[in-house]
């Protein structure tokens, strides 16, 4: 379980990330992301990497830091893992179109790719069992 968790969290910011670089009509800050990594071909299909891959990648990462929390038990690292994918989904589907909506998806972006390399550095280790925790762990 926690090698699917850590894998579906880095392909679920990756794909946010590839996902909003393709889209240089809606975000002009990833666009020059997307055009640098070679992704400026994937402008044709912006609606369905805006509209279905973003939101998509962003659940993914959302289910797997929530199922991470199985694993490791520290609620701390599972909540800041899981308002990354929050913020992204909250900017896609629920403020779409507002004047700060932008601020929101980078914000959630940033999250999840920070929360991924903080993954890889330091991969969390499980503080309590199923009996509970020890005393002295968090």
């Amino acid at each position: 379980m926690e090698w699917f968790s850590r894998i579906a969290d880095k392909a679920g910011a990756l794909g946010s990330v590839v996902s909003a670089a393709s889209c240089p009509a809606c975000f002009p800050a990833m666009a020059s992301l997307g055009a640098v990594a070679g992704l400026g071909f994937l402008g044709e299909y912006e609606g369905l990497f805006l509209n279905t891959l973003l939101p998509l990648f962003a659940g993914v990462a959302l289910a797997a830091n929530a199922l991470g929390w199985f694993a490791h038990r520290q609620w701390r690292r599972s909540v800041l893992g899981m308002l990354g994918p929050t913020l992204v989904l909250a900017a896609m589907l629920l403020f779409f179109g507002q004047w700060w909506t932008a601020r929101l998806l980078y914000t959630g972006l940033a999250l999840m790719v920070g929360v991924s390399v903080w993954d890889l550095l330091s991969p969390a280790h499980r503080s309590c069992s199923a009996d509970g925790c020890e005393r002295g762990a968090p």
